[in-house]
């Protein structure tokens, strides 16, 4: 191992130097980023000079890639690749996803086997803003009062895509509309409240403001009261790692154990970047 590994936020997060993922990793050397990544939450590999077909080998040695149902801002030629960007082209019209993530939650928890790692490459990135927040969801289950524990253990959460932008306008961030048909491919879906990590057998509780809009078999005002009461439990200042973007990082994070959130730059500057999703198993 030639490459350096240094924690980033009271053992959230990891920072990985030294390490070129344009060339295909030894079996050992890439067992220790898969633990380094799964025990830490986040993880940022420097300084890496990666085409989309790069990333995409990467990423496919974790397992299987999502394509998003927003198929219409996908990497020419790499369907696997969401692009995140503010670029135009000469129609006007996007070519990235330009108000991705500008809001709290966990990549495709509406969705039967969530994401469970996102890879997301910066191409251009502002100068100022554009961060992108983490919340520590594993910390976050640790450290809720008994008496919350004790009411959402054995419960589940219902996640929608849509919902939660109809129902909380302060959500609807400008995400460019959806069609019918991407629709029928994302009719929602219920996860256990308290999710468990089948490779640590760690915990995290598994709810996110963007996604999750009810608590199965409970009053909806009930509902409603305890999910802002963890909602606001989770983005605690101590449970959140934020990242500061440089040119050409790799920043990988586990959607099981975190959940993040876009913040806003000024849009005269140009943020470009590609997202691998890898798929996951059904929530345990």
């Amino acid at each position: 191992m030639d490459f350096e590994i240094t924690l980033l936020s009271n053992g959230f997060g990891a920072e990985v130097t030294g390490l070129d993922l344009s060339q295909t990793l030894s079996y050992d050397d890439f067992e220790i980023v898969r633990r380094v990544w799964f025990e830490a939450g986040v993880v940022v590999f420097r300084d890496q000079n990666l085409t989309p077909e790069h990333q995409v080998a990467f990423s496919r040695r974790f397992g299987p890639l999502i394509i998003h149902v927003l198929d219409q801002f996908q990497q020419p030629g790499q369907p696997e690749i969401l692009l995140i960007s503010n670029k135009k082209r000469e129609d006007g019209t996007g070519v990235g996803f330009e108000e991705a993530g500008r809001y709290w939650h966990s990549d495709l928890s509406y969705v039967e086997k969530p994401a469970f790692g996102s890879l997301l490459y910066a191409v251009e990135i502002p100068p100022e803003g554009g961060d992108t927040m983490f919340a520590d969801m594993r910390r976050a289950l640790k450290t809720l009062p008994d008496e919350t524990l004790l009411r959402i253990t054995g419960r589940r959460g219902r996640h929608s895509y849509t919902r939660n932008f109809e129902d909380n306008e302060y959500l609807n961030s400008g995400r460019p509309a959806i069609t019918s048909n991407q629709l029928s491919r994302i009719p929602g879906s219920t996860h256990p409240m308290v999710r468990t990590l089948t490779d640590s057998n760690d915990q995290a509780l598994y709810v996110n403001p963007g996604f999750t809009y009810a608590i199965e078999d409970m009053d909806e005002s009930e509902s409603k009261a305890l999910l802002s009461e963890l909602f606001a439990h989770c983005t605690r200042p101590e449970l959140i790692y934020t990242h500061k973007w440089k040119p050409r990082d790799l920043l990988c994070w586990d959607n099981r154990s975190v959940m993040h959130h876009a913040t806003r730059f000024d849009p005269t500057h140009t943020r470009h970047m590609r997202r691998t999703t890898i798929e996951g198993d059904l929530p345990v």
